[in-house]
């Protein structure tokens, strides 16, 4: 076992025993991040020392969605995630480095990118709120919090503002569809659209069952 694979296993023995904040964020959404991840250090040359430890930490504190401190999460992450490597044989070089790819992963934090470190951490884990597997988070998010599937009357938000804490579906118009726009490698952005055709192929389906032609869809 390599250096590296060392500390990963240390982090992904730490994850694992986080209670996830909701269904969404368990321990196979941060495999899936980490995996995501590994892809895109690997085309870019980035800085795997920085960026395989920040994606297995980057959940290592989880806040509820609904929590007022959802803002701060990843900033509670990012201290906990530098706070554990400072444990283990873990260069002490690349701590800052982590710390930050961890704070500016998160959507809600709005921290703006200044490293491909962070950037292919951001990647990788708002490629796993799209396509088939974003769905499905989605969906089953918008369940736990007690949201409905979609607004019985506009169900693709044609004529109103998207109330995605009430309507499940609306979440794909308020955050979802507007990812590719904001990602930051090349290979990202091209995976974030492809993605979001699929989950567009979705909701047309769903219109077609429900007799509601989603905006843009044929007729």
């Amino acid at each position: 076992m390599s250096a590296l694979e060392t500390i990963e296993s240390a982090c992904q023995a730490l994850v694992a025993d986080v209670t996830a904040s909701d269904p969404a964020h368990d321990l196979s959404h941060i495999k899936r991040v980490v995996n995501t991840t590994r892809y895109l250090t690997d085309i870019s040359e980035a800085n795997a020392w920085v960026t395989i430890p920040a994606a297995w930490l980057h959940d290592c504190v989880q806040v509820a969605k609904d929590s007022p401190d959802r803002a701060i999460a990843s900033r509670l992450a990012a201290e906990e995630g530098v706070r554990f490597l400072g444990t283990l044989d873990y260069p002490a070089e690349h701590l800052d480095a982590v710390r930050y790819a961890i704070e500016a992963h998160s959507f809600s934090a709005a921290i703006p990118v200044r490293t491909l470190e962070a950037g292919i951490v951001q990647d990788a884990d708002r490629l796993d709120a799209l396509g088939a597997i974003g769905t499905a988070r989605c969906l089953l998010t918008g369940g736990a919090m007690g949201s409905g599937l979609y607004h019985p009357a506009d169900p693709f938000c044609a004529q109103r503002k998207p109330a995605d804490r009430d309507w499940s579906v609306d979440h794909f118009y308020a955050k979802l569809f507007k990812l590719p726009e904001t990602m930051q490698t090349d290979a990202g952005r091209a995976e974030a659209e492809r993605r979001v055709q699929f989950m567009k192929n979705f909701l047309a389906e769903l219109g077609r069952e429900i007799g509601v032609n989603p905006p843009g869809a044929a007729a």
